[in-house]
């Protein structure tokens, strides 16, 4: 590396955050970047590890020191072009990853890691602004043609690469808008949806079709997409929420995440919200079960439409502040190690191991509480109710962020004839293709509900399958795999 001892000379320094009491204001992104001088000092603190394993951490397999010596280096052009050799979206992973990367930094075991994460974001947004981030225009078509269902982080990335390799690629997508997660799932306020639309334009204008309004199985048969291309890629994501069945679940105001998340985003964008079916948090008492990030994102809107109040309860008990035996470098402790969302340090109230027994209700109907009661977890499967920790939380808006469980059953995949394990994804061989010839699937509708940069692997190494699949079993993109192995040769 080009700073030997970079890693002593320089503290880990990240980017900041606009002040709460602005942010709040709007629905804006708030980050306050480093300047080049500053990141090429954090590049700095790479240290040259003889075996990196931020690289095997990331489901993408980044190739993180090459690219933070880039930086370091003044090297931004060389930059960009490592980072964009493994991920198609690194202005995306760049803001909403968890950075499972620097959780196995070599640097982490004796001090903080490397801001690998800032350096992603910094690297693409620099290649944006300079304008060497432009559309291929040249690429050799193969003629195959791919039908991509579903445009989320797994289905961009499928036709993003698809198309890389020259075949001719439809992504279809239900909603109105391309983008699926990332446009109804995140707050803009994490993910500019001017971002997202900088890069569908950039696709749009390498040769990718983009349709909307196109529910696959329901308005638009499956079978007109398996006469017309070559192949079928379901990328649809795990759409069907955890729900809580516990008396009172028909009062009013007790709404599913999602409900809640993809209305506002569609408020922000300008859209009319219908008066009889506008779910608005302002000067109410807002209670969000579910201590995930989608829940963090229904605490951050929540806050911003001016809550009276609100409070997030999770089943779950509280984790640790530090690595414990469980969560030892190189291990990403993600929910198992306790960390505050930049939506939780604007203001809500967070408890931990809270069951909740009861909706209750007003003679009209309308929610204005949850009974629960505190538990003590006997084993990680197995709990007990605490007596005399019974109490009720006030609420006029409850929502229910507790994770997903698995695809849509009916429609496309019951019209297909797809089978499915016995979580309910979609079941795949080894090369990501289901049980019906020429169609395949990833993303979490394969592996079930995960995150954003898995989502975008999912996508990648499923197109490397397809594209062996065209071209007679050898394929033109790069693997992970050959590229974990490449990395350590090195």
């Amino acid at each position: 590396m080009g700073k030997k001892d970079g890693f002593r000379e320089f503290k880990r320094k990240g980017h900041s955050y606009e002040p709460v009491e602005k942010r709040i204001k709007d629905y804006k992104e708030f980050i306050v970047p480093l300047s080049k001088e500053e990141l090429g000092e954090q590049g700095a603190r790479c240290m040259d590890c003889g075996t990196p394993f931020c690289h095997p951490n990331c489901p993408l397999h980044n190739i993180m020191p090459e690219f933070n010596d880039q930086v370091y280096r003044g090297k931004w052009k060389e930059a960009l072009q490592t980072l964009l050799s493994t991920n198609n979206f690194p202005e995306f992973t760049g803001r909403v990853c968890p950075a499972l990367c620097e959780s196995g930094c070599v640097l982490g075991i004796i001090d903080k890691p490397v801001t690998i994460k800032n350096l992603e974001l910094a690297i693409i947004e620099n290649a944006y602004k300079e304008g060497t981030m432009t559309a291929n225009r040249q690429i050799k078509r193969t003629g195959k043609k791919v039908a991509v269902v579903g445009s989320g982080p797994s289905g961009l990335a499928l036709a993003d690469q698809l198309n890389k390799a020259g075949h001719l690629v439809t992504v279809y997508e239900r909603a109105d808008r391309i983008g699926g997660l990332l446009r109804y799932g995140i707050p803009d306020f994490k993910l500019g949806k001017d971002i997202l639309d900088r890069r569908i334009k950039l696709m749009e204008a390498e040769g990718i079709t983009f349709v909307t309004k196109a529910n696959i199985g329901v308005d638009v048969p499956a079978a007109k997409l398996k006469m017309e291309f070559d192949v079928v890629a379901m990328a649809c994501g795990a759409t069907v929420p955890r729900d809580l069945p516990i008396p009172g679940r028909d009062a009013k105001g007790v709404y599913l995440a999602m409900q809640f998340l993809a209305q506002n985003n569609k408020r922000v964008a300008g859209d009319a919200i219908p008066k009889d079916q506008e779910i608005h948090a302002k000067g109410k008492h807002v209670l969000v079960i579910g201590g995930g990030d989608t829940g963090s994102d229904c605490v951050g809107t929540s806050i911003r439409h001016g809550a009276a109040s609100v409070t997030q309860i999770e089943l779950l008990p509280k984790p640790p502040a530090n690595r414990t035996e469980d969560t030892a470098w190189p291990v990403f402790p993600g929910p198992r190690m306790l960390s505050t969302s930049t939506s939780q340090e604007e203001g809500c109230v967070r408890e931990w191991s809270v069951l909740s027994k009861e909706f209750l209700k007003d003679a009209a109907g309308n929610v204005t509480g949850v009974k629960h009661v505190k538990i003590n977890w006997l084993s990680p499967t197995k709990f007990e109710e605490l007596p005399g920790t019974e109490g009720v939380y006030k609420a006029d808006l409850v929502f229910l962020a507790m994770g997903f469980l698995y695809t849509e059953p009916k429609g496309l995949l019951e019209e297909l004839g797809v089978q499915k394990d016995e979580r309910g994804n979609v079941k795949t061989d080894g090369k990501f293709q289901t049980n019906v010839p020429g169609v395949f699937s990833a993303g979490d509708m394969r592996r079930g509900q995960s995150l954003v940069v898995w989502a975008i692997s999912e996508g990648r190494e499923c197109a490397y399958e397809i594209d062996k699949f065209l071209m007679g079993g050898v394929s033109r993109l790069e693997s992970k795999a050959h590229l974990f192995s490449d990395t350590l040769l090195r």
